[in-house]
């Protein structure tokens, strides 16, 4: 069995993967894509996975694209050390988190985030430089185009944090149920929205759940499992989010 995982370390996506694998105590290769040096539209990487985006992980030679379809395959071929419940309704119940996740706060964290990293650097381009690196882009150049060399307005940060602050209120009510997002087990709904409360702190937003003790304490507690420390890799913290919009 080989298992190669095509990833950023400070991609949001990729970090949820490897909350899985770590999870699950899988063994895995890295292949560690820069986004900065354009790697991932490479032709090489394009073959694998043709979207440009990571991460890909590569099981026996086949791609797996995708993040959240990556989570529920390695649930599917390695049952061991479930991530993902055996009751119909619980699997309901994780897989309606997963999809309001990766629809409203995963692209929502993005608005934020951008501003803060990318913006100093797209700043020093010409927009016809812009226009040729967005052009490159198989998935989401008319997004990177709407947020420009300037970043994205007051509006569509206003819009961003409405749903990020929608987010967290659901989590704290949710939580009332259990310790986790889908009651006593640690799911791929915990993984995946993880990275993206991570981002919000690492953006001074963690303030918006200060009265929000379930997930503060849920927090708390997602920081101290083992498979925090093994997916966030040394020094990835410290990297930046580069590639932000670079991958799933």
């Amino acid at each position: 069995m080989s298992l190669e995982l095509h990833h950023a370390l400070t991609s949001t996506c990729s970090q949820k993967v490897r909350l899985v694998l770590a999870e699950k105590h899988l063994d895995w290769t890295s292949k560690v894509v820069n986004l900065s040096k354009g790697e991932h539209l490479a032709e090489t990487y394009l073959q694998i996975n043709p979207n440009g985006l990571v991460p890909t992980l590569v099981h026996d030679g086949a791609p797996i694209i995708d993040s959240s379809v990556i989570n529920e395959y390695l649930e599917d071929v390695f049952p061991e050390r479930p991530v993902r419940p055996r009751e119909a309704r619980a699997v309901a119940h994780m897989r309606a988190w997963r999809q309001y996740i990766d629809e409203v706060p995963t692209p929502a964290i993005r608005v934020p985030s951008f501003n803060a990293y990318f913006v100093p650097a797209w700043s020093k381009m010409t927009e016809q430089q812009f226009f040729e690196y967005t052009e490159q882009l198989p998935l989401r150049k008319h997004f990177y185009r709407k947020m420009g060399r300037k970043g994205f307005s007051e509006s569509d940060v206003s819009e961003a944090l409405d749903k990020l602050r929608q987010t967290l209120d659901r989590m704290e009510q949710t939580l009332g149920d259990g310790p986790w997002l889908v009651g006593s087990q640690y799911t791929i709904a915990d993984a995946s929205i993880t990275p993206t409360i991570l981002r919000m702190d690492d953006c001074g937003l963690s303030h918006m759940w200060r009265e929000l003790p379930r997930v503060s304490d849920w927090y708390d507690r997602i920081r101290n499992r083992p498979s925090f420390i093994a997916a966030y890799l040394p020094g990835s913290r410290d990297l930046g989010p580069g590639g932000e919009l670079s991958r799933d």
